[in-house]
């Protein structure tokens, strides 16, 4: 009866798992290996199982195996009840090839992603962007991360993507400006053609026509320019706004792979820790004695994060050497055909406009070209008939008054043979002074010769 009940508490927990049987054949190397490592077995654990499958070996060549799985016989004899080292010896004592049966574990992948698996992967993100000093100071460790030499090439990679949004942004505003340029250099093609329709004169007709050609054609050579400009840029946008991305994107699957990888590592080690902790104390596991399915489902869910953490490494390394090769090999052909194709489009401007000189031009104004608006108002011819014969009566009497009357207009001046001469020497200083003011002679006007003297230079 109390083996009934032992047995009946020993009986397997495979925590909803399914196993199916299978056999397979596996040929040894030139070191008599076939690349498993084995775990379980007696006394603790009533099965034994593979731990790892080892890269590059025979068994991960075949790809039949996975860690997990159960362990039966090998060549045809049983190991239940065995230790994982005779396990071993039974292994290393066939010839070529070895024959295993085998219990194939079907684990749901999202069974062993618990609470416990996701704060780790919390942990190694966050240690992965501690410094060194940080990261002793909190007693982590990170030097399986700092060995990532993908570190470095991330840091290159933001490098190059800041140096190419810079010169897209920077080439985006040259051909910004030059739009604008060519806009005004059309502007003034313009204006010229129409002075050149409306122009009477032929000569200076002809030189502004062909000065508004001159412009029309820089015009058409801007946009030559601008059209051969705009693929390079677009390359270099492609190359900042796809590529960089894409790489990053799948830098940032692989760092998520990474973190899960290392997440479940931690797991495996500290359950191995549990094992070895109790065996000491020599008292049982429930899991370790009911088949420890937990444990080989961790380790199942640690050998495919580690396959999708390798895939994702190599995909990632293959995205920054392209990168790496494109950036170097394409960059400054990028450059040469930008500053080619300004200096084609300065070189042809120059070209056109070193034609004849077509300035200056003598031009014919018209008279009216400097007539004025006047700001008097303007009145009637009546009214200004009428007040031009108002001004000459008045003229005519004021003439007469004058001929009647010439000592009351001028009592001072009398004859100057009549005239007598006063006597300086008997007047004080004060009316010497007064004298000499009052006959003081009068301003004259230059007449034409003289203004004809002082402005030799202008011709009238």
């Amino acid at each position: 009866m109390l083996d009934l009940e032992y047995d009946y508490f020993l009986e397997e927990d495979k925590m909803g798992m399914t196993v199916t049987s299978g056999s397979v054949t596996i040929k040894k190397d030139e070191n008599n290996l076939i690349g498993i490592s084995i775990g379980g077995g007696a006394p603790h654990c009533p099965c034994l199982y593979i731990v790892q499958i080892f890269d590059n070996t025979a068994a991960s060549r075949d790809a039949t195996l996975q860690s997990g799985d159960e362990l039966v016989s090998v060549n045809g004899q049983s190991v239940k009840g065995k230790t994982k080292v005779e396990v071993a010896k039974m292994i290393q004592a066939a010839k070529d090839e070895v024959i295993i049966n085998y219990n194939k574990l079907h684990a749901d992948p999202q069974q062993g992603k618990s609470l416990d698996i996701i704060l780790k992967k919390m942990k190694h993100r966050l240690v992965e962007n501690m410094s060194s000093s940080t990261a002793d100071a909190l007693g982590l460790s990170r030097a399986i991360l700092c060995n990532d030499t993908l570190v470095k090439k991330m840091r290159e990679l933001q490098d190059t993507e800041f140096m190419y949004k810079g010169l897209v942004e920077h080439g985006k505003r040259v051909l910004q400006a030059q739009m604008e340029l060519l806009q005004t250099i059309k502007a003034m093609g313009d204006v010229f053609a129409s002075l050149a329709v409306r122009e009477p004169q032929p000569r200076a007709s002809e030189a502004f026509r062909l000065f508004a050609e001159q412009h029309r054609n820089m015009e058409k050579i801007g946009l030559e320019m601008i059209k051969e400009v705009k693929p390079v840029l677009a390359d270099m946008g492609t190359y900042l706004h796809k590529a960089i991305p894409d790489t990053r994107l799948t830098v940032k699957k692989y760092a998520d792979a990474k973190f899960e990888y290392l997440a479940y590592c931690l797991k495996v080690k500290e359950m191995d820790d549990e094992e070895c902790s109790y065996a000491s104390l020599q008292e049982p596991i429930y899991r370790v004695e009911t088949g420890n399915y937990e444990y080989r489902l961790i380790l199942r869910c640690r050998q495919m994060a580690r396959t999708r953490f390798a895939k994702l490494r190599s995909d990632v390394l293959v995205k920054m050497e392209l990168l790496d090769n494109k950036h170097v090999q394409q960059l400054g052909g990028q450059l040469t055909r930008i500053v080619k194709a300004l200096s084609d489009m300065h070189k042809n401007h120059l070209e056109v406009l070193a034609g004849p000189a077509l300035f200056p031009v003598e031009v014919d104004l018209s008279n009216s070209a400097f007539q004025y608006k006047s700001t008097t108002p303007i009145s009637n011819e009546d009214e200004d008939e009428c007040e031009t014969k108002d001004n000459v009566e008045i003229a005519q009497e004021i003439c007469q008054e004058d001929n009647g009357n010439e000592d009351a207009l001028l009592p001072d001046l009398g004859n100057k043979d009549s005239a007598q001469e006063p006597n300086y020497e008997e007047m004080d200083n004060f009316t010497l002074l007064q004298s000499l003011c009052l006959n003081e002679e009068s301003s004259r006007r230059p007449d034409q010769t003289e203004v004809n003297d002082l402005l030799p230079n202008l011709d009238f």
